[in-house]
């Protein structure tokens, strides 16, 4: 059932008066060249919320113009202060959640609820950052033939391109700014074109919690490679930082090598969910449902492929497609609704050509299955059950609110079916055996792993994954490195003798 309100209120209407739509460039908001524009609609009703400046390749260079301009006076801010600004960054978003909650939903389509955690969230990045910065630090020793002392330093690797999804757009936008700020560096940020509104309202908030100008630009566009490629080609940029699909992610390295550029590479995933017969299920159903649902399953770390013992494979269908039977769709900012529309039109088409492959290739519909008429992208949530072993919708990130449940007999087919995939971002699993958690967590080819809990991300514990899905980590102790260089000094032995 789909809930409805009026597509905009006062509030809402009050909220978007107040978002920044020009190019943040150098010292402050301005038009793109001539003047361009383009649309940013709710995926729930397909109408426009606001017209956004779109940057054309001119932005693109006067952007990185400023970045690294600003670079050499913000490198040599001192740590502290740079923390600072990270805490004042984290207090004004905090302090309007409600703002930052209520765009996102309007832009992404996610319910408020939801909109809300990715706040928290996301400002935790700001806030685990501030106290990084201080703490950046390197090595004295003496060299083992004592005749040299040995110096380690860690400085700014220097301005940085970001280019972030459209799924989280804050929380993928603070996990890359808030490191690079904490380690001196500046940045270029390119937000998803689907959603730049809450992107360019968190610069606004930058630069009231004090970031000095050039630090940050911003260039929203529809011309992503266009304006982009320049500037991974161009020698004043030293860092790479993408967020989003394989496919692009691969071009985007390749395009890296010319320069020999730093890159950090979030890419796509085909997350296994495992349930063994040991599971407390009521535990598995609750983590399965956070796991698959949350963001209507429009996220990399989503679980892909339900893998479950068969033992319990038919009692856990049966309560999964409960729980998953009740969610309410509609437009996220109605109370009631607790999933909300996909991003676009193109998606919502991709998820129905999987299901009715899945379908074709001998699949059960358990539940749903179809796309919602009426205005917006939604779409049923939707529960495969006896899916093959080798159907096709197994071998896709999905990117929606659908449930493929595969039945295995052994751990040891278990681990063959996870593996199965050139993925490898993160992966659950649900067993009372701890000694079956450990022999997964060794043996399952992931660069994140949950044991009995449904969601992993966490600001303290680097994100990342191994195989295709990407380079590099964002979060945690590692986050902070993806930004700094290692510079090696030697000291001549200051005790020697002239000569020496």
């Amino acid at each position: 059932m789909i809930a409805t309100e009026p597509t905009t209120d006062t509030r809402e209407r009050q909220l978007l008066e107040r978002v920044p739509t020009q190019l943040l460039l150098g010292d402050g908001w301005t038009d793109a060249e001539g003047g361009r524009t383009f649309p940013v609609t709710d995926p729930s009703t397909g109408e426009v919320l606001l017209e956004v400046a779109d940057a054309r390749p001119e932005d693109g260079e006067r952007a990185l113009a400023a970045a690294a301009a600003a670079q050499e006076s913000w490198a040599a801010t001192p740590p502290r202060e740079r923390g600072e600004i990270l805490r004042r960054a984290f207090e004004i978003v905090t302090a309007r959640a409600d703002d930052f909650a209520l765009l996102m939903t309007l832009e992404m389509g996610k319910p408020l609820a939801e909109s809300r955690g990715e706040v928290a969230y996301g400002a935790e990045f700001l806030r685990w950052f501030s106290e990084e910065a201080p703490r950046i630090s390197g090595r004295f020793a003496m060299a083992p033939d004592g005749k040299s002392r040995l110096l380690v330093m860690k400085t700014p690797v220097g301005p940085s391109l970001f280019i972030t999804p459209w799924n989280f757009p804050l929380a993928m936008a603070t996990r890359k700014i808030a490191p690079a700020i904490a380690a001196g560096c500046t940045m270029v940020l390119k937000p998803a074109a689907l959603t730049p509104l809450t992107a360019l309202l968190f610069a606004e908030v930058l630069r009231e919690a004090g970031l000095p100008d050039g630090v940050l630009t911003v260039i929203p566009t529809t011309s992503a490679g266009a304006v982009t490629g320049p500037l991974i080609r161009d020698p004043r940029l030293r860092k790479l930082s993408f967020t989003g699909s394989t496919e692009v992610g691969r071009r985007l390295i390749a395009d890296s090598a010319e320069q020999v550029l730093r890159v950090s590479m979030e890419l796509g995933g085909n997350a296994p969910f495992l349930v063994f017969d040991d599971a407390d299920l009521s535990k598995a159903v609750d983590g399965a449902v956070l796991a698959k649902m949350r963001n209507g399953g429009e996220a990399c770390v989503a679980a892909n492929r339900f893998l479950v013992q068969r033992g319990v494979a038919a009692e856990f269908t049966r309560l999964f497609t409960e729980r998953i039977a009740a969610f309410r769709v509609g437009r996220g900012t109605d109370a009631e609704t607790t999933m909300g529309p996909l991003v676009d039109e193109a998606t919502r088409s991709k998820v129905a050509e999987l299901v009715d492959g899945a379908v074709s290739d001998g699949a059960t519909l358990a539940l749903g299955g179809h796309a919602l008429p009426g205005a917006g992208y939604f779409y049923e949530p939707t529960v495969l059950a006896d899916v093959p072993v080798d159907a096709a919708i197994l071998e896709e990130e999905i990117f929606g609110p659908v449930a493929p449940i595969v039945v295995f007999d052994t751990e040891e087919e278990a681990i063959e079916i996870a593996n199965r995939t050139p993925f490898g971002l993160v992966s659950f699993a649900y067993t009372s055996d701890l000694n079956r958690g450990l022999r997964l967590a060794e043996r399952l080819e992931t660069g994140m792993f949950g044991i009995n809990a449904g969601v992993v991300s966490n600001p303290a514990a680097p994100f990342g994954g191994v195989k295709q899905s990407g380079l590099g980590r964002e979060g945690g102790f590692e986050g902070i490195d993806e930004y700094l260089e290692t510079r090696y000094v030697n000291i001549a032995d200051p005790f020697a003798p002239d000569g020496r």
